[in-house]
C-alpha cells in the first residue's frame, strides 16, 4: 500500500483501541512524536500510558506493560521488532510510526509501521514527528494545532540541515501550520539562538558556514553591527527576530560579501526558519531550533515527560523546571566542548577521535562533538567515545560533520553501522550525525576500522567528481 492508505490503516487502528501506551524514544524528535499521538488520541477519549526509553533494547522491554493496550512506538520499533516479538507481542497490538531503517522480525512476524523510509524521496527527509502529525490529522483534521510540534521534531532530528529547510512532506506540514496560523515561515541567516540569544552572540557562534572574521569573535560581530546601523552600541542586546526586512537584507548581503570576500563558500549561509508566532517572544519556544534544544535537554538528563507536559502547552512549573535544565544542559555541554579542545583529539587521517571516558554523560557526546568540531579541522569528521554509566560493558560513539564534507562522499550513518556491527555492537543515525554502541575494549581496532571506512568514503567521492 501507499502512505495514504498506511496512514488511514494507522488512524484506524488507534481508533479502535480501548487504551493505548506509547513507547518512544528521549530526544525531541521522540518527545514531540509521542506528544502529538497522545494528544490526538486523548482527544478522542481514549486513555493513554506514556513510557519513554533511551533505546529500545532488551534491558528496556521490560517497561512495556504486559496489558491489552495498543503498543504505539514513535521514533523507534522500525528496527527492533526482533524485541518485540522475543516479548510475544503480537502483531494485532503494535503500531511503529518511524523514520529509522526498518529490519523485520527473524520469525517473520509482521508488524504495521508508517515509516518515512517505505514511500519515495519526498518522504525520506521527514522524522517520526511528521509521521506521528500526519496519522493525527487522519483521526481528526481539527489537529493542526499539533503541527508546530512536527517541524520541532523534525528540525530537532536534523531533517532541515542538509537543504537549510525542510523538504517534501515535512515542508508541507510546516504549510500546513502556516495556514492554520500556528507557524510562521521565514528565511534569514542561519544561525541559532535567533529568538532568544544577541544577534552579535548568534553570528560569533555561526560555524557552517563560518563567516571569517566574525565566527568565534563577539566583539567584531557586535562592531559590525554597529557599522552597518543595526546596533545603536556594541552593548545593544537585539535579535534577529526584532529585525525587519531591511535590516535582515542588508545584513545578509555584507556577510555573504565577507564569506565570498575570503574566498569561502556562502552556500548554506540562509536558511529557512520556523517561528511560533502563539509563543512568548524571546523564550526558547519562540522557534523550531530552540524549543528542540529544550526538549533535548529533557530527554538527556531523563526528565523526557517534564518536555512532553511543555509540549502539552504547561508553561507554569514544568515549563520553569524545562528552563532549568535547559541551562544546565547547556552548561555541561560547554564544559564538555572545552575539554576536548583543551584535551585535544588524535588525528587518524580521515577523522579526528577522542574518548572521554566517564567524565560526561553519554547522552550529551554527540552534542559536545558538533560544538567541538568548529573549533577543530573543520574538514574531517569527529568522533567521540564515552563510557555508558548503566552499561559498563558498552561504549557510547558519537560522530559528527559538516555539509563540505558530505558533498565529498562521507556518510557516518554507513560508516558506524558498518564498524559497528563488525564490533559486535550496533550503530545508526544520519549521514550527517550518528552513533553507535560498542563492546568495551574495541575502541582502538573500532576508529581504525571507521577512519578506515571514511578514507574510502573520501576517495570514492573523488572518484565520483
Amino acid at each position: 500500500m501507499g502512505f495514504v492508505e498506511d496512514v488511514s490503516r494507522a488512524a484506524k487502528i488507534i481508533l479502535e483501541a480501548d487504551a493505548a501506551t506509547l513507547i518512544s524514544h528521549i530526544d525531541a524528535d521522540g518527545i514531540s512524536s509521542e506528544a502529538i499521538i497522545s494528544q490526538a488520541v486523548t482527544r478522542l477519549g481514549i486513555p493513554v500510558n506514556p513510557v519513554f526509553v533511551r533505546q529500545l533494547e532488551p534491558m528496556t522491554m521490560k517497561h512495556i506493560p504486559d496489558d491489552d493496550t495498543l503498543k504505539i512506538f514513535t521514533d523507534l520499533g522500525g528496527g527492533q521488532q526482533n524485541l518485540l516479538e522475543e516479548a510475544g507481542i503480537t502483531a494485532d497490538s503494535v503500531l511503529i510510526l518511524d523514520h529509522h531503517i526498518s529490519q523485520p522480525a527473524p520469525g517473520g512476524t509482521e508488524y504495521f509501521q508508517v515509516n518515512s523510509q517505505f514511500y519515495g524521496e519526498d518522504y525520506v527527509k521527514c522524522s517520526a514527528a511528521g509521521i506521528a502529525y500526519l496519522v493525527a490529522r487522519k483521526l481528526d483534521p481539527a489537529n493542526t494545532d499539533l503541527a508546530k510540534l512536527s517541524v520541532v521534531g523534525n528540525v530537532g532530528d536534523m531533517m532541515a540541515r542538509e537543504n537549510h529547510g525542510l523538504v517534501g512532506v515535512a515542508r508541507w506540514i510546516a504549510e500546513d501550520g502556516a495556514d492554520s496560523g500556528h507557524i510562521r515561515i521565514r528565511r534569514g541567516i542561519n544561525c541559532y539562538g535567533l529568538s532568544t540569544r544577541p544577534l552579535h552572540i548568534c553570528l560569533s557562534n555561526a560555524d557552517d558556514p563560518q563567516i571569517p572574521g566574525i565566527s568565534g569573535k563577539p566583539a567584531e560581530a557586535a562592531a559590525l553591527l554597529c557599522r552597518i546601523g543595526i546596533y545603536q552600541s556594541p552593548s545593544d542586546q537585539r535579535v534577529w527576530e526584532e529585525l525587519s526586512s531591511e535590516e535582515e537584507k542588508r545584513l545578509a548581503s555584507v556577510l555573504a560579501e565577507q564569506i565570498i570576500a575570503n574566498g569561502e563558500s556562502s552556500d548554506g549561509f540562509i536558511a529557512e526558519h520556523y517561528f511560533f508566532p502563539d509563543e512568548m517572544e524571546k523564550t526558547p519556544l519562540r522557534n523550531a531550533s530552540e524549543y528542540a534544544t529544550m526538549l533535548n535537554a529533557c530527554g538527556r538528563w531523563a526528565k523526557p515527560k517534564i518536555g512532553e507536559a511543555v509540549c502539552f502547552g504547561d508553561r507554569g512549573q514544568k515549563y520553569r523546571e524545562a528552563e532549568h535544565m535547559l541551562r544546565h544542559h547547556r552548561s555541561i555541554i560547554r564544559e564538555l566542548c572545552e575539554y576536548i579542545i583543551e584535551t585535544g583529539v588524535e588525528d587518524l587521517g580521515s577523522i579526528q577521535a577522542i574518548h572521554t571516558g566517564d567524565k560526561y554523560p553519554d547522552t550529551i557526546a554527540g552534542i559536545g562533538a558538533g560544538m567541538a568540531l568548529s573549533k577543530l579541522d573543520t574538514n574531517k569528521p569527529i568522533l567521540v567515545m564515552c563510557s555508558v554509566s548503566d552499561e559498563p560493558d558498552l561504549i557510547k560513539v558519537s560522530m559528527r560533520t559538516y555539509e563540505k564534507v558530505l558533498r565529498r562522499g562521507v556518510d557516518l550513518q554507513e560508516v558506524l553501522v558498518t564498524a559497528a556491527v563488525e564490533s559486535g555492537g550496533a550503530g545508526g543515525g544520519h549521514n550527517i550525525a550518528a552513533g553507535a554502541y560498542i563492546p568495551k575494549g574495541c575502541e582502538h581496532d573500532f576508529t581504525r576500522r571507521v577512519n578506515e571506512l571514511v578514507k574510502g568514503q573520501f576517495a570514492a567521492g573523488q572518484k565520483d567528481r
